[in-house]
């Protein structure tokens, strides 16, 4: 029986998978494995079937997904050996480059399923036409060619991983640090604990009921104490406060986890006081570090669409705009591995 590997994009709404599956099922296809992954114009669905012989061909399938609400529907052929338990595979490659770093191009082609990888200079060249670049610190880069699918975001994500946890020997840094404003002051970014309540509180106070609208899409008063405990939670992600050496908050920042997978909501709120001197950029880029040493693909935020400071900041680091199914409500996707941002989705936002 043939196996082929499929991918498709569909809206990320609930039931789409659902009928692509039973368009497949249709024609007899057996799903033996599938995985979601995020790319720069949304979900993106990757099947591996088995087709008994005499079923459906890869036009067939191609047609009838495409058919079902799939977009972009690229169809391939598998081998048996990928089929292996996919963290299993992982780890394996990890220990191979530990032994072996000068193996890389081929790890990485096996770890993404490649045609064909090889050394080059960094910054060289352009991705496209069914290539990724892969940088390794300052050994240059490893391009990767694959025909007939193009790589994802999830993808590249997975790659800089893999470069990263096997070939990096620097510690990873320490989530508290100094950081030097424009202007020479500093100030300590830190994570947020349960005790800072009533610091976060008293921020809030002293932030205008303009400033509070564009983080929360209203003038509220300040998070209850339930929500600062939650934030404190790593499952719900990753909270920041930045303060002056007397100890009070000047700045709340997070790293939301959300649904989609490898993706998460950027959002952040400064005191007035101290906007305008560049706290709202060091924040944004110390969470773009912070999310690509948690090996996430993208991040996201919400803003009302007259919040112009934080779209020129995102913009600024690469993100992209666009329009939401709420009036007066964009969203900005912020690519983490360098590569082309893409757009759309939801959430809640934040003021520069």
């Amino acid at each position: 029986m043939p196996l082929l590997r499929i991918r498709t994009r569909i809206d990320d709404r609930p039931g789409r998978l659902a009928v692509l599956t039973a368009a497949l099922a249709r024609r007899g296809a057996n799903i033996l494995d599938l995985s979601v992954q995020v790319d720069t114009d949304g979900v993106v669905d990757e099947f591996v079937v088995d087709v008994p012989p005499g079923g459906a061909d890869a036009d067939e399938l191609r047609r009838a997904l495409e058919a079902a609400g799939g977009v972009g529907t690229a169809v391939v052929t598998a081998r048996p050996n990928e089929l292996v338990d996919e963290p299993t595979r992982v780890l394996l490659l990890g220990a191979r480059l530990r032994a072996e770093p000068h193996t890389l191009p081929a790890a990485l082609a096996e770890l993404l399923r490649a045609d064909a990888a090889a050394w080059v200079s960094s910054g060289a060249v352009q991705d496209g036409d069914g290539a990724l670049t892969v940088p390794v610190g300052g050994r240059g880069a490893v391009r990767l060619r694959r025909a007939g699918l193009p790589f994802t975001a999830t993808e590249a994500a997975r790659a800089d991983a893999l470069v990263r946890a096997v070939l990096t020997t620097a510690a990873p840094r320490a989530l508290r640090r100094v950081i030097t404003l424009r202007d020479g002051t500093g100030i300590v970014v830190r994570p947020l604990v349960p005790d800072d309540a009533e610091a976060v509180r008293a921020m809030h106070g002293r932030c205008s009921l303009d400033s509070r609208r564009m983080r929360y899409f209203s003038p509220k008063p300040h998070p209850s104490r339930a929500a600062i405990a939650r934030f404190c939670e790593p499952a719900h992600g990753l909270a920041l406060v930045a303060e002056v050496p007397d100890g009070s908050l000047l700045a709340l920042a997070h790293l939301i986890h959300v649904v989609d997978p490898s993706v998460a909501e950027l959002a952040f709120l400064v005191e007035d006081a101290w906007q305008g001197r560049g706290v709202g950029r060091a924040l944004a880029g110390l969470l773009v570090e912070l999310g690509r040493e948690r090996g996430l693909v993208e991040l996201r935020a919400t803003a009302l669409s007259e919040n112009a400071r934080m779209r020129r900041l995102l913009t600024s680091l690469g993100g992209r705009t666009r329009r939401t199914g709420e009036p007066g409500i964009v969203e900005i996707r912020l690519r983490l591995d360098g590569r082309a941002a893409g757009t759309a989705g939801a959430g809640r936002s934040a003021n520069r």
